[in-house]
């Protein structure tokens, strides 16, 4: 007899709710939950193929171990034994920092992502961590940082109640929103044009959401900053400047007036292709409009000036008074958030704390760039050891990353490599040791990451909707383990790790002044923790000293994880309020509007002001039925529109001799690659654009479907030199390339 049971849609950044048809332990079905307190019944065709993603037969179920030279099946017990001697033979010898860690997107889609990571790089002491950030968004992590002093501070846009929407190198009826997490995104922007309000887009291709819009600006990829910069000093030519309730938060207004003073509309129009009297108009319009948010994503920072381009975008926000205010771009607070501190100053953020080995690429949150991976591994100097074992986590860098051959070749001559990862996909083939986790289904989830970005302050959880298969081991459990065994401790119980990061966290509450458990004995506290796991007691923690929380009984209405599993549906805590000053925690207390990396890079930008492509570049895209390259392998989510072709545009196409649907070559700095053409104006002149994550075509991997439409991978183009100096992102935008017909 089918069940029902609800669940909380890990594929993408929206979140939605799920209600799962269950028949014995198989998902059958699944469909927006219609009293999620979130979603309210939203759901994309990835949530919709849950089961099928769930039941994907070329899942692993069991971990496997290279003997001579095969990856073969294993017990949990043997594998975990194998991790222990690879990782610890390489710290004992060479040191902790010999040791890579690498984290992918997926990490932040589940419970274990959220919780052990961390605790994995505390116990190992490594500096070379590396992470998907460092190929998405990691120009917003450090431009907050420097503007709030909190990398993870990072407001977001009011939708419900802005009246005027500007959105730069984001296509959010593909990504579903992204640094933004808004379930039904597309509604969203619906309902702001059907109440009067406008939205525009800048963007160089037309994409879905650019066809919505009232304003579409086809810029020129890679010119995002030099756009902003012009309107910021719009704003300030014309008098249009109106900080409202922000003026007593600030510092540094004066400063940034000067120093934007070149950026004129007339001077950046030519290198931006955007006439200037349109920039004019961008601006005098978000003026006045009577709220406005600007909210730019991973088309603005993908490129040269990635970290300068996020910048802006809250300048922006900031010059128009909209920064924290119902319906301009407010800071979420998610439940599981640290208790509040009191406002004042705080110790700041800082870069460059330390530096790769090989090119001496400053850490930016305490990651180094994922573009410096295959040199770290292959490349011997007098700075230091290589790394020479590696652990990838919920990863795929030799398709992320750019050069994934340089890559593929390192990761084959390390040491000792492990991989934790439910595929055998084109880097866990690599590994000595690969542990896969159970589908989701059978874990439980909260997003951690994504409600500190939502759009309206919400809290849910989502216990197992299956139980874990036997044979299986919790993702939980296997991060546990694999922080005791990286960390010297193989052979504890699992439990030790958590019962070591909760006995931590309340010994540092009591000791705060501000906490609501400050002077209190942790271990009684300790004591009262609900919940099953481990991981569910951390949670409680988490929530009982969040903002929210019960405080351990201070509040007796506060949020408890008993609470919370009492509302299945979730509970709703509230629009977006502003927050200012709590929020910042810059050394002066203030929002520092131009902190000294910004100033020191605007030369560079300047720079640019002279810069303009001869030939064509290439940007990339996203589409709605995959995630970077999770989602090829399910047959419900590819085929259609869900394609590897290169988009080009009829006049560059006839220049060329291209004809649609043909085989074109594509050449790059690192590389290059042989794909199906598709001739359309939805890209402007001299801009092609591929999709990211295909390239499915190595061997040893075990994705029988994706195999059979592979695509090419876009980031072979690349050779990973050109990055964003301040954050040491990857530039995937903008990138010179030569299109040749193959016949």
């Amino acid at each position: 007899m089918p069940r029902t049971a609800l669940r909380i849609c890990p594929l993408c950044e929206a979140t939605c709710g799920l209600t799962l048809t269950i028949e014995g332990t198989r998902v059958t079905g699944a469909r927006g939950d219609r009293d999620d307190v979130f979603s309210k019944g939203f759901i994309c065709p990835k949530g919709a193929s849950f089961g099928a993603v769930d039941g994907d037969p070329d899942r692993l179920r069991t971990p496997l171990v290279r003997r001579d030279g095969e990856l073969r099946e294993a017990t949990w017990a043997e594998a975990f034994d194998a991790v222990a001697a690879g990782v610890r033979g390489v710290v004992e010898r060479y040191g902790p920092d010999s040791v890579g860690v690498v984290l992918g997107n997926p990490n932040v889609h589940t419970v274990a992502g959220g919780l052990y990571p961390q605790v994995l790089l505390g116990a190992l002491g490594t500096r070379s961590v590396f992470t998907a950030s460092t190929v998405d968004q990691m120009p917003k992590h450090v431009s907050s940082g420097l503007l709030f002093g909190d990398a993870n501070a990072i407001p977001v846009p009011d939708l419900d109640r802005t009246d005027h929407l500007l959105l730069i190198g984001a296509n959010p009826l593909e990504s579903n929103g992204s640094l933004c997490t808004a379930p039904d995104f597309p509604g969203k922007l619906k309902a702001l044009k059907a109440r009067g309000g406008t939205l525009t887009v800048i963007d160089p291709r037309r994409t879905r959401t650019a066809k919505l819009a009232d304003r579409h600006i086809a810029i020129r990829p890679g010119t995002d900053a030099l756009l902003l910069a012009a309107m910021a000093q719009v704003l300030f030519e014309e008098g249009l400047v109106d900080l409202g309730h922000l003026a007593p938060h600030l510092e540094g207004l004066d400063e940034l007036r000067a120093e934007l003073g070149d950026f004129t509309p007339d001077a950046v129009a030519d290198a931006c292709d955007v006439d200037a009297g349109t920039i004019r108009v961008l601006a005098r319009e978000l003026a006045a409009a009577p709220t406005a948010a600007v909210y730019g994503r991973i088309g603005s920072c993908t490129v040269p000036h990635g970290t300068l381009a996020s910048w802006l975008v809250d300048v922006l926000n900031v010059l128009t008074g909209n920064l924290d205010r119902p319906g301009g771009a407010l800071f979420p607070q998610a439940a599981t958030d640290r208790t509040p501190r009191p406002a004042g100053p705080g110790r700041g953020f800082a870069l460059g704390r330390w530096h790769s080995r090989v090119s001496q690429h400053p850490e930016a949150k305490g990651e180094l760039p994922l573009s410096a991976l295959a040199e770290e591994i292959d490349t011997a100097t007098a700075e230091g050891e290589p790394i020479r074992a590696l652990i990838a986590i919920a990863t795929n860098p030799v398709l992320s990353a750019p050069d994934g051959d340089r890559l593929d070749k390192a990761l084959d001559s390390l040491d000792f490599m492990v991989s934790v990862d439910p595929y055998l996909n084109e880097t866990a083939r690599h590994a000595d040791v690969v542990l896969p986790p159970p589908p989701p289904s059978q874990s439980p989830h909260h997003d951690f990451a994504f409600n500190t970005l939502a759009v309206r302050n919400q809290v849910r959880y989502s216990r197992p909707a299956v139980p874990l298969e036997p044979g299986r081991m919790a993702e939980t459990e296997i991060l546990a383990r694999l922080v005791l065994a990286a960390g010297g401790m193989h052979g504890a119980e699992p439990s030790a790790v958590d019962d070591m990061v909760i006995g931590q966290t309340l010994g540092k509450a009591v000791r705060e002044t501000f906490s609501p458990v400050h002077g209190r004995d942790p271990q009684e506290l300790a004591g009262r923790l609900t919940g099953d796991t481990g991981a569910e007691r951390r949670l409680d923690l988490m929530l009982r000293l969040g903002p929210y929380g019960d405080g351990f009984g201070v509040r007796p209405d506060g949020l408890t994880l008993e609470q919370l599993l009492a509302h299945p549906h979730g509970i709703d805590l509230g629009p977006l309020r502003s927050r200012l000053p709590q929020p910042l925690k810059t050394r002066s207390g203030k929002v520092e509007l131009l902190p000294r990396p910004i100033a020191d890079d605007l030369p560079r930008l300047r720079a640019a002001l002279a810069g303009r492509p001869a030939g064509l570049v290439l940007v990339g895209r996203r589409h709605l039925r995959s995630n970077n390259s999770w989602m090829h392998n399910v047959p419900a989510l590819t085929g259609g529109t869900n394609r590897c072709t290169l988009h080009i545009h009829p006049e560059d196409a006839e220049r060329l001799g291209v004809r649609d649907g043909a085989d074109v070559r594509v050449k790059g700095a690192g590389g290059e690659v042989v794909t199906p053409a598709e001739v359309t104006d939805g890209v402007r002149p001299g801009v092609v654009s591929l999709p990211h994550g295909w390239g499915h075509n190595r061997p040893g991997t075990r994705l029988n479907h994706a195999a059979t439409a592979p695509g090419v991978n876009v980031n072979q183009l690349l050779d990973g030199s050109l990055l964003d100096p301040l954050s040491g992102n990857a530039v995937l935008n903008g990138i010179p390339i030569e299109v040749t017909a193959t016949s």
